[in-house]
């Protein structure tokens, strides 16, 4: 059980992980030029920079790959601290999506959306369609990845020691938020630990509860890639990075605490009972539960934080000291390596 549990998990994480990739890839060159006119249009306006955030990291399905891209662009000045504040407040929204994707089981249609992808990609003449085809492709890995990984899962529906081990996060949300976090840091992706935790939960290993936590904890998880981009950098761009620290972090103690007043409201809202268990020991309803937990907290998180994003750059700006003597340096303007992983942005930036 464990060697099926192991290569299940691994095989279908991969699968995930290279969809994701796969799936950005075919959006952005759908997209074409969007990503670039988007970006293009901050100004200092935090509505604004808070909607582009939005709206590239719905394109690139990755929060990460935003901040990264976010702190690339603060080192090389192209971008001030209070505009990379209001796109990475932006791009927490928007990495919502792909929770909410998974929520709605397109995992049945998972084989014949990656069979006519890989068609469209192989055979089609038009490169807008071999683009479609290669974004089909990734859609239908990520969700044949969860298919695997939850076949992977469903022998330990009857296993107690598992069990009692998974409802530890239930009993104290705090080792929850901790697990969460760790997770998120050694697959360097929030969209795949969310796509486990919702694979756990639907497979009846966790409450909606203990489900809660982990997202909260995957929250602070997926900020680590941008700190970890931020080394090297100059002051600024550190900032933009401890500040997207600093959001999460902040909003998940709070959650914390009126955390049983939030998991109630959530049940309210959405329909069936998120902890309902079928006749073969799974919850069909659990997904849609946490999908609508993780888009309202951050949302709410982003509501709350918005009338404040000064005092969040102050914030950041002291964790951060400039230090005595010290000029503020940039990079090379407009190249950085930061930006490969857009490569339309990387293009648009080279040109400059």
């Amino acid at each position: 059980m464990l060697e099926k549990l192991i290569f299940g998990l691994i095989g279908g994480l991969g699968m995930f992980l290279f969809g994701m990739k796969i799936m950005s890839e075919g959006l952005q060159k759908i997209s074409g030029d969007r990503i670039r006119r988007t970006l293009e249009a901050l100004t200092t306006n935090r509505i604004m920079g808070l909607l582009v955030g939005l709206v590239v990291t719905s394109i690139i399905q990755s929060s990460s790959a935003t901040t990264v891209m976010v702190v690339g662009f603060v080192n090389a000045g192209l971008m001030t601290l209070a505009q990379s504040i209001g796109v990475i407040l932006g791009a927490n929204i928007g990495t919502t999506i792909t929770a909410q994707m998974i929520a709605f089981k397109v995992h049945h249609y998972a084989l014949p959306i990656l069979g006519i992808g890989v068609f469209l990609k192989t055979f089609s003449s038009s490169k807008r369609w071999t683009y479609i085809g290669e974004a089909m492709l990734g859609f239908g890995l990520i969700f044949y990845g969860l298919v695997v990984m939850k076949g992977a899962f469903a022998p330990l529906k009857t296993n107690q020691a598992f069990i009692s081990y998974f409802t530890l996060f239930g009993d104290n949300p705090i080792i929850g938020v901790l697990v969460g976090a760790a997770l998120t840091l050694v697959v360097q992706s929030s969209s795949a630990t969310i796509g486990i935790t919702m694979t756990l939960a639907s497979s009846g290993l966790l409450s909606f509860y203990a489900a809660v936590a982990l997202i909260l904890g995957e929250n602070i998880g997926t900020t680590i890639t941008a700190n970890l981009a931020s080394i090297g950098t100059n002051t600024n761009a550190k900032r933009a990075a401890r500040a997207h620290l600093l959001f999460n972090l902040i909003g998940t103690l709070y959650m914390l605490m009126i955390l049983p007043y939030f998991v109630t409201f959530i049940d309210y809202i959405t329909p069936n009972s998120a902890d309902f268990v079928n006749a073969i020991n799974e919850k069909p309803f659990i997904g849609r539960h946490i999908a609508n937990a993780h888009s309202l907290f951050n949302v709410l998180n982003v509501l709350i934080f918005l009338p404040f994003t000064g005092y969040l750059a102050k914030a950041a700006s002291f964790m951060v000291p400039q230090k005595e003597g010290e000029e503020v340096e940039y990079a090379l303007k407009y190249l950085d390596n930061k930006l490969l992983n857009t490569p339309v942005i990387a293009i648009s930036e080279a040109r400059k």
